[in-house]
């Protein structure tokens, strides 16, 4: 009854007397310059007396417009890419709907590098794109810079995505007077100031623990298992073959997912640092469709020869597969030397135009990391995101709602939901 009678004396008069402060002398007055009237649009309004509708005057309505229902929860998300990948950068930002930060990075005379953000993130759930990839120290100190500008910046969370993580081989000492530069990455990174950070198909799982702050690491292997069961090859005519001992779990896993092929080992004698020889194979791989799985390839010489033995053991065809294309010399004229069936690689790593040959096939894994980014900013599990990457239903729902920026033309994100919607959508 307090509220109605309140509510009657605002009808009732243009002028309300407050009350009188303690602290003050005088009265406060406060004058409506117009009628209270109510309207169905979700603004504040008082209760409706003898069916009149009313509303609040203008001074008292914000002039701000109202937020995107879809864009309420993503205010505080930020992206932003370094100069290592943008391409795959401006993918996952498309699959999110968001678009990237604005960010400057130049090179000053000397080689140094500047970074310097071009709007505020104050508080905001920051992620910077950017894999390590050649040139190596480059990258890394670029990535080190831009999470240094954006802890100065006051980010609250600062995630570091590295599609690329370089210096991973360097984990272990094998021989005396060796650094584990792997350990040392991750304390700068550390020490830079991430909170975080979110990593692809690192060289070992070790690594995971030479940081000290959380890591996301999600594997590549969903989106290649997608293409290869596009392809029509009979189950019980594939095998899939690991080009050395150390990556025999990564193909065990592979393998089982690919209904449970049988596997086969390459067994090797590694003489130097990018130099391998092969010896021997455990397994049969006769009439069959062999697929060879790594993690990355660099030279190519391990796999190469692999394939080269696959052949003489009388393997049928030779798929090489694997997350991180680094192909350094003389990586493409052996990838391209007839020896494989296709080269299937992902875009964690960009690749020059130049090296590009017939058999290479790339595959995107921006969905794969734009969906885990929303899991991380949502605090959700990333536990299905592992097994079934971007073709799950929480996917087709996040690409379908996700407004497309202003930037991208529809031929950019559409083919994604459309793919999707077609597939799961039933």
């Amino acid at each position: 009854m307090a509220a109605l009678a309140f509510s009657a004396s605002l009808f009732s008069t243009n002028k309300v007397r407050c009350r009188r402060l303690p602290c003050r002398n005088a009265v406060v007055t406060c004058n409506l310059g117009e009628p209270l009237k109510y309207m169905y649009n979700g603004k504040p309004s008082v209760p409706i007396i003898g069916g009149e509708q009313v509303t609040f005057p203008s001074f008292l309505v914000s002039n701000q417009p109202e937020a995107d229902p879809f864009k309420k929860n993503d205010t505080r998300l930020r992206i932003f890419s370094g100069t290592a990948n943008p391409a795959l950068s401006q993918e996952i930002a498309c699959y999110m709907g968001l678009e990237l930060g604005k960010i400057k990075i130049k090179r000053f005379a000397d080689g140094e590098i500047y970074v310097q953000l071009q709007e505020s993130v104050r508080g905001c759930d920051v992620y910077l794109v950017q894999p390590t990839s050649p040139p190596a120290n480059e990258n890394l100190m670029e990535l080190l810079v831009m999470i240094d500008a954006c802890r100065r910046a006051s980010a609250k969370n600062i995630t570091a995505v590295i599609p690329y993580f370089g210096y991973a081989r360097a984990d272990r000492k094998t021989q005396g007077r060796e650094s584990i530069a792997a350990k040392l990455v991750a304390n700068l990174i550390t020490e830079a100031g991430a909170c975080r950070v979110l990593a692809c198909d690192l060289h070992s799982g070790q690594s995971m623990g030479y940081f000290d702050i959380p890591v996301d690491h999600v594997h590549g292997q969903p989106v290649i298992l997608d293409y290869l069961a596009s392809k029509t090859i009979c189950s019980d005519d594939l095998v899939v073959v690991s080009p050395d001992v150390g990556g025999v779990a990564r193909a065990r896993a592979f393998a089982k997912k690919l209904s449970d092929a049988p596997l086969a080992i390459v067994d090797k004698r590694r003489q130097g640092h990018n130099v391998a020889e092969v010896m021997n194979l455990i397994g049969d791989v006769r009439g069959k469709v062999a697929v060879m799985v790594d993690d990355m390839i660099d030279t190519a010489g391990t796999i190469s020869k692999g394939a080269a033995l696959l052949h003489q053991e009388g393997a049928r065809e030779v798929y090489a597969c694997t997350t991180h294309a680094v192909f350094s010399p003389p990586a493409i004229e052996r990838l391209s030397s007839g020896l494989f069936q296709e080269v299937i690689i992902t875009n964690t790593i960009p690749l020059a135009e130049k090296n590009y040959f017939p058999q290479l096939t790339v595959l995107s894994v921006a969905n794969l990391l734009g969906e885990t980014i929303w899991r991380v900013h949502d605090d959700c599990s990333l536990l299905n995101e592992r097994h079934q990457t971007h073709s799950s239903w929480f996917s087709v729902v996040r690409v379908a709602l996700s407004p497309i920026p202003a930037w991208a033309s529809i031929d950019e994100c559409s083919y994604v939901s459309t793919e999707m919607l077609m597939r799961y959508w039933k």
